[in-house]
């Protein structure tokens, strides 16, 4: 159609230009033309032809063209005119076929978008057809598998709550106001009521007032931490029944973390309780049972050694000396085995201290030799003893429990040995002039012992099985409790050996060494009026005898009333009072003798074979120093010369300064002197008084809170009292308190538990005896003053 147009173009541009020029223009230009034309057209004519040319050849062509040409101009002008007319028709036509094709391009469009969309929408149902059957198939499965899970659920919890049911355990839930939320079976029992009865009720509607009150508050503990507790308390059941539970409570929370309530978790503890309280009795039993064996033991053992001691310096043949000196070293071999015996039950209570003092090397070791010397003679063996150079002239060291392990292993030795020798050897390797380690080497030529039983040996009890030698007897804890002594004194013991060839040990001690010879320590004190307070005549012959021996004068009481009647009559310089007596205890002497102010003047030294509690023990009730039994010598010089330290005197010394030296020795052990004496200086007597007044009032209080804390085991409050206490006593020079105080205020000790009880007991015992002495110490500076 375009190319048809195209070839059409030159008759629409002649029709728009006759348009354009108008009709009459166009038909005088066309005749015009036209005129042109014939006349030219002839004349080509004839010249082409060769005729001649003529003027009425143009004049008629001339004519016939203005008669021909308006004629035909008018036709072809129609004829225009009309083919314009069609041309503009044509181009409406065209135009709005145009139109309607652009319309119909539009329309198809919007119908193909239409049909798009339509298509588009029809997939979109279907696929949400598809997902609509899905979801029905899933919401279908769901609702399956949750009728199952409810199914599933009910039978858990059938079988969760029978579980709980037959659980042993009290178990019981409260919700966030303290009310139960549901229980077990046991806590039905306990207390009487159902489930559904429990429910919505608070501990004060189920247990007693005091239960009641205990619950609660540990709840509430838990409620506010957010953190489980455990405690311990007895529960009264329904039917008047009293178990003891052991309560684990905890908080629990939602899984969005939002806390409901706590658990309560209780198992019955009754028989570990009991348990527990009979091995305590037992231990309690087993300590009483070894202290008055040891008594029982000690105290003909005591007139034993004494007076074989005494016999010994008498003029004596070599037969008499010779049996004196067996039954001697005999004595000494059971005193041993007591200790050994004694040792082991202050192990098994951590109640082993070490008393370390100054022990001369030479005299340590002739000491011991002398008496080897007497066993190993009794079987025939040689003994052999020797320093090697050098070694410190003397060291530091507890030289009884030294002495108790050499002795041991020495015994031992002489035990195993058939025949040939047992040697001690003493060597050093100094390390400075105040550092030293020690070594003692023991060797025997006995039956030795296996290499595969070195580690045994050293187990409590366990004794080395020799089929071939059955002469040996023993309890098995000699070696056990060397290892442990030598252990606790930071040192180390070895043994090498063969059989049939011999024993080896070696013990190996660092110590602070002393390089003065220490001068052997003499009596400085003679012409003491002593009071010996003993109810065994063996005892008090051998005691007597001794200090009668050493310059002083001795009288003897068999009983305590006995004792307490005498010193009410007759002033003492020294009192020296056995504890264990017919009508009471040394304590009980000492606290009436104290509490009807009639030693204030007089020290009283415990003499006693008891030897299960510390020196600290017997400080606490009174006693100014202790002498264990078997009595030495040496023991009563060094006591007598502390005691009366600085006083050379064949008489009794003057009344004035006997208080005063006793008030300090005390007030030494258990005051902050230094501090007082800055108080004094600087805020006067008058301002001590009226705090330790202050402190004596508030003093009960804090006491009982502590007492009652530790018994509703609340860790917290214990330390916070005695925190209290610890400031108070150390604002009035109380120094011994403050430390006991200080101890129990250490709440991340490792054994804080197992050991707070005793540390009240110190410190109830320390308030009611230091506050005295501090009285006591005013009141002497007073004086002084």
């Amino acid at each position: 159609m375009f190319s048809k147009l195209s070839s059409d173009l030159w008759a629409i541009k002649v029709s728009q230009m006759v348009k354009n020029l108008g009709t009459v223009k166009v038909s005088v230009l066309f005749v015009l033309f036209t005129l042109c034309f014939t006349i030219l057209g002839s004349y080509l004519v004839r010249l082409v032809l060769g005729s001649e040319i003529h003027t009425n050849d143009f004049l008629s062509a001339i004519v016939l063209t203005l008669v021909g040409a308006p004629c035909l101009l008018l036709f072809f002008g129609k004829l225009i005119t009309q083919l314009e007319h069609s041309r503009i028709n044509l181009e409406e036509a065209v135009s709005q076929l145009e139109r309607l094709r652009r319309h119909d391009v539009i329309l198809n469009r919007e119908l193909q978008n239409n049909i798009r969309q339509l298509n588009y929408e029809i997939e979109q149902r279907k696929k949400i057809q598809l997902e609509r059957e899905a979801l029905f198939r899933k919401l279908e499965q769901e609702i399956k598998e949750k009728s199952e899970q409810e199914l599933e659920a009910r039978r858990l919890s059938t079988l969760t709550r029978s579980i709980i049911d037959a659980s042993p355990d009290l178990i019981y839930y409260r919700n966030e106001e303290g009310r139960f939320e549901g229980c077990n079976k046991v806590a039905e029992d306990l207390t009487g009521k159902s489930q559904e009865e429990l429910m919505g009720l608070t501990p004060h509607q189920v247990y007693d007032v005091d239960l009641a009150r205990q619950v609660a508050a540990s709840d509430q503990e838990v409620l506010e931490t957010n953190a489980p507790i455990t405690e311990e308390l007895w529960l009264k059941f329904a039917d008047d029944r009293r178990r003891y539970f052991e309560m684990r409570k905890v908080p629990f929370f939602d899984h969005n973390g939002k806390r409901l309530g706590l658990l309560a978790f209780g198992r019955d503890m009754t028989e570990r309780k009991q348990s527990q309280l009979a091995i305590e009795q037992a231990s309690k039993d087993k300590t009483r049972f070894i202290a008055t064996i040891s008594h029982e033991l000690r105290t003909p053992l005591n007139g034993i050694v004494g007076l074989s001691r005494m016999l010994r310096d008498t003029k004596l043949d070599a037969e008499q000396f010779e049996w004196v000196s067996t039954i001697y070293a005999s004595a000494i071999t059971l005193g041993n085995i007591f200790n050994d015996i004694i040792d082991l039950d202050k192990l098994d209570r951590d109640k082993v201290e070490m008393q370390y003092k100054t022990v001369s090397t030479v005299n340590f070791i002739n000491e011991l030799a002398s008496i080897i010397k007497l066993l190993a003679a009794d079987k025939g063996l040689s003994f052999n003893w020797e320093i090697i150079e050098p070694v410190p002239v003397a060291f530091e060291a507890d030289g009884t429990r030294l002495r108790q392990v050499l002795w041991n292993i020495l015994y031992n030795a002489v035990k195993f040995t058939v025949q040939g020798s047992v040697s001690l050897t003493m060597s050093a390797k100094i390390h400075s002039e105040s550092q030293a380690d020690i070594t003692f080497t023991i060797q025997d030529t006995g039956i030795g012992i296996e290499k595969n039983q070195f580690e045994k040996i050293f187990a409590m009890y366990y004794q080395v099985q020799r089929e071939d030698f059955q002469s040996a007897t023993g309890t098995g804890i000699g070696l056990a409790i060397c290892k442990q002594m030598v252990d606790k004194m930071n040192g180390s013991i070895k043994v090498n050996s063969a059989l049939n060839e011999g024993t080896c040990f070696e013990i190996k001690l660092p110590v602070s060494t002393i390089n003065q010879t220490p001068e052997l320590e003499e009596l400085r004190v003679t012409g003491l009026r002593i009071l010996l307070v003993e109810d065994i005549e063996l005892n008090v012959m051998v005691a007597k005898a001794l200090l009668e021996k050493l310059g002083q004068h001795v009288a003897v009481a068999m009983t305590g009333q006995e004792a307490i009647d005498m010193v009410r009559q007759t002033s003492y310089d020294l009192i020296l009072l056995d504890i264990q007596l017919p009508d009471m205890t040394g304590f009980d002497v000492a606290r009436i003798l104290l509490e009807e102010d009639l030693v204030l003047r007089t020290p009283i030294v415990a003499l006693t074979a008891n030897v299960i509690k510390t020196r600290q023990e017997y400080l606490e009730n009174g006693m100014d120093d202790i002498i264990s039994k078997p009595v030495k010598k040496s023991r009563i010089v060094q006591v007598f010369n502390e005691l009366f330290a600085g006083e050379v005197r064949n008489n009794l010394p003057s009344q004035s300064s006997r208080p005063k030296m006793i008030i300090e020795q005390e007030s030494q052990k258990v005051l902050d002197l230094d501090l007082l004496t800055m108080l004094i200086e600087t805020i006067g007597e008058g301002l001590i008084e009226a705090s330790l007044a202050v402190f004596e009032d508030k003093i009960p209080e804090y006491m009982e809170i502590l007492n009652v804390s530790l018994a509703a085991d609340d860790k917290d409050e214990v330390c916070s009292q005695a925190h209290k206490i610890k400031g108070a006593a150390g604002s009035v020079g109380l120094d011994r308190v403050q430390k006991a105080a200080n101890m129990i205020q250490q709440g991340d000790h490792p054994a804080w538990w197992e050991n707070v009880h005793e540390w009240v007991e110190q410190l109830q015992m320390a308030i009611s005896k230091d506050v005295v002495y501090l009285h006591e110490w005013l009141k002497q500076h007073q004086f002084d003053d």
